[in-house]
C-alpha cells in the first residue's frame, strides 16, 4: 500500500472517490432491489421471460460491482502508482481505467453465467422467487462445495495473485490501454477463481439478503488483505463443510 500512497494527492482521491461513489450507487441500487423484490414476492411470481432475464442480471452485474470493488482497491491504487512512473509520471487515468474496466468485465461475464444458472434453478423450481434453494440437498451441496473449494490449490493459487498486487503486476505487466485492459481481466480471472464458490452461497443465503452480501464482501475483502489469510479460507472451509453436512443430515426422513 506505500506504493498506493505515492500517488499525488489528487490521483489518489480521485481514484478513491470514484470508487467509493460507484460502491455507493451499488449499493443503493441493491437496496431499492431488494425492496422491490420483496414487494413482486407478495404479488406474483415472476416469469423468465427475456424482460425478466435481464433485470436479473443487471442485478447480478451491480452487485458483483458493489462487493469486488472494496476488495480490489489496493490493486488499483498501487497500479495507478505504477502506471504513472512507467508513464514518465503522466497522468495514469486512462489505463487505470482500463485496467479496472478489464477486471469488472470479467465479474459482468460472471453475473451472466450466474444468471443462467439461477434461471436454470428456477426452471427446476429448486430456488424461490426470492432466489433461496427451496431444496436443503440442493443448499446442502453448495455448501460443502463451497467449503472443499476454500480448501483447495486452486484457491490458494488465485488468493496468491489477489494478495500480491506488486507480484500480479510485474509478473502480467503490459504496456498502454489495450494492456492494461488485458491485465485487468487476468486479475478479473484470478479474482474469479478465487471467490467463485463464495459467491454460489447467495443461492442458499439468498441472493437479495443484503445482510449476506454484506458479510460475503467483507468476507473477500478480509480474505485479500489479512496477513495469513489462507487460515481463513482453511476455518471457513471447515466450517461450510460442517454446515453442509448439518444440513443435509438434518432434513434427512426419519
Amino acid at each position: 500500500m506505500d506504493v498506493a500512497l505515492k500517488l499525488p494527492r489528487r490521483d489518489f482521491l480521485a481514484i478513491i472517490g470514484s470508487l467509493i461513489g460507484v460502491t455507493v450507487l451499488c449499493w443503493l441500487y441493491l437496496a431499492a432491489m431488494a425492496r422491490d423484490m420483496t414487494a413482486m414476492e407478495m404479488t406474483q411470481i415472476p416469469v423468465w421471460d427475456t424482460a425478466y432475464f435481464w433485470m436479473m442480471f443487471s442485478m447480478w452485474a451491480i452487485m458483483m460491482v458493489g462487493m469486488m470493488l472494496p476488495s480490489v482497491a489496493p490493486m488499483i491504487l498501487i497500479y495507478a502508482a505504477v502506471a504513472r512512473k512507467a508513464n514518465n509520471d503522466r497522468m495514469p487515468v486512462t489505463s487505470t481505467s482500463a485496467f479496472t474496466a478489464g477486471y469488472l468485465f470479467m465479474w459482468i461475464i460472471f453475473s451472466l453465467m450466474a444468471t443462467i444458472a439461477q434461471e436454470q434453478l428456477s426452471q427446476f423450481a429448486l430456488l424461490s422467487p426470492m432466489m433461496v434453494a427451496n431444496s436443503p440437498t440442493l443448499g446442502a451441496t453448495i455448501l460443502i462445495a463451497a467449503g472443499i473449494y476454500q480448501q483447495l490449490p486452486v484457491k490458494d493459487q488465485c488468493l496468491k495473485h489477489c494478495r500480491g498486487p506488486i507480484h500480479f503486476i510485474s509478473e502480467h505487466w503490459k504496456t498502454g490501454v489495450w494492456g492494461a485492459f488485458r491485465m485487468g481481466i487476468e486479475h478479473g480471472g484470478f479474482c474469479i477463481g478465487c471467490c467463485w464458490m463464495l459467491m454460489a452461497l447467495l443461492f442458499v443465503l439468498g441472493v437479495m439478503n443484503l445482510v449476506w452480501i454484506a458479510a460475503l464482501s467483507l468476507f473477500v475483502l478480509l480474505e485479500k488483505i489479512l496477513p495469513k489469510s489462507w487460515k481463513i479460507s482453511l476455518f471457513s472451509g471447515i466450517i461450510l463443510i460442517g454446515w453442509g453436512l448439518l444440513v443435509f443430515i438434518n432434513n434427512q426422513p426419519n
